[in-house]
């Protein structure tokens, strides 16, 4: 390994954005790029610019001068070095753009598509339409929302819990939109307590047919997860994990009986390196694995998840790396595709775009 190099892009969103319990006007991408025998691999992750200055304090030197064949030898030095300062959360996410990058430096160097390099065992990606923010009209959600299906896409999900009393309007809305046909999903990002998370469940399956329920507590809130499976409705899955970062995240999640379906995101969980020990976890367990977010990154590398569900097709991420990269996989019939006449993934850092947005 020849040189590492981070960069900052902040780019603002097309409309005020909210969910449960946040509330943001802009998104930051960190993009790490890696460079050996004259191949450059890039990977990227979304946070805070701290996470940068872990990737050039602390994992450079780790990566330099190493195999560049050697990933999986990589990341664990890499998880080593983190370790006093913090390997779970921004920690996580530095490892993790630095870890995609080097499978997709590795996959170049090989003259291969990333999906191939990985052992794909999937040659598409279902996913679901995602966006329908609490800061949305209803007339902006319903466009949203029944855009997705006519698109092809045959599940959507709403943001919802931070006006309950405003929910029921926006549901009617999203449902009349998407027919009754598209399956609805709804995300409250840990905005209820166990019990008013179960009255709003029975309402969600009974009147608007809900069939999944994402983080209607706090994802650290294991027992109240448990609870929610055991007393809902069935018919509604409740999922979490997308705050995962350590394989103990996710077992913790497992053995807790917490979730129907696991999430996680390859740019928080430890790359694709992580991701594929937490796909092998949920194999494990018999649990089907959703991808989070990142979805021009996350093809590649969820076909090559064994129980894969399907991937969040985010408007927020959706929108930042089709600014930003050239390559990113296109969607058909509700599914994606990895591009297998590139080698890598495929994405390329579109340099003069992109300087608008650097930090």
């Amino acid at each position: 390994m020849e040189r590492v190099s981070v960069q900052a892009f902040t780019v603002p969103t097309d409309a005020p954005e909210s969910d449960g319990t946040f509330e943001w006007h802009e998104t930051t991408i960190l993009v790490v790029e890696v460079e050996a025998g004259g191949a450059r691999g890039l990977g990227y992750t979304y946070g805070p610019e701290a996470v940068g200055t872990l990737v050039d304090e602390l994992l450079d030197e780790v990566v330099v001068g190493r195999d560049v064949l050697e990933v999986r030898a990589a990341w664990l030095a890499m998880g080593a070095a983190l370790r006093n300062a913090g390997r779970p959360g921004i920690g996580s996410m530095a490892l993790a753009a630095v870890d995609m990058a080097l499978w997709d430096l590795k996959a170049r160097l090989l003259d291969l598509p990333l999906a191939r390099l990985l052992d794909a065992a999937h040659e598409e990606v279902p996913v679901y339409g995602s966006g329908g923010f609490t800061s949305y009209s209803n007339e902006r959600l319903a466009e949203q929302l029944g855009g997705w299906v006519a698109d092809g896409i045959p599940r959507v999900k709403m943001k919802l819990g931070r006006d309950p009393d405003a929910d029921p309007a926006r549901l009617d809305a999203a449902r009349r939109a998407i027919g009754d046909d598209a399956e609805l999903f709804v995300d409250a990002n840990g905005a209820f307590n166990g019990k008013e998370a179960l009255g709003w469940a029975r309402r969600y399956r009974r009147e608007w047919g809900v069939s999944w329920f994402e983080e209607p507590v706090s994802s650290a809130d294991f027992a109240g997860l448990r609870f929610l499976r055991e007393a809902g409705p069935g018919g509604l899955e409740i999922a979490a994990g997308e705050y995962g970062y350590v394989l103990a995240d996710f077992r913790n999640l497992l053995e807790a009986g917490a979730v129907d379906c696991l999430q996680a995101d390859v740019t928080r969980c430890g790359g694709i390196t992580g991701l594929l020990q937490v796909a092998g976890l949920a194999a494990g367990a018999g649990i089907d694995l959703s991808g989070h977010c990142a979805p021009a990154v996350s093809v590649s590398a969820l076909c090559a998840v064994e129980r894969l569900r399907h991937l969040e097709w985010f408007h927020d991420h959706v929108r930042v790396e089709a600014l930003l990269f050239d390559g990113v996989p296109e969607l058909a019939g509700g599914k994606a595709r990895p591009d297998l006449g590139r080698p890598g993934h495929g994405l390329e850092l579109k340099r003069r775009d992109a300087e608008e947005y650097a930090a």
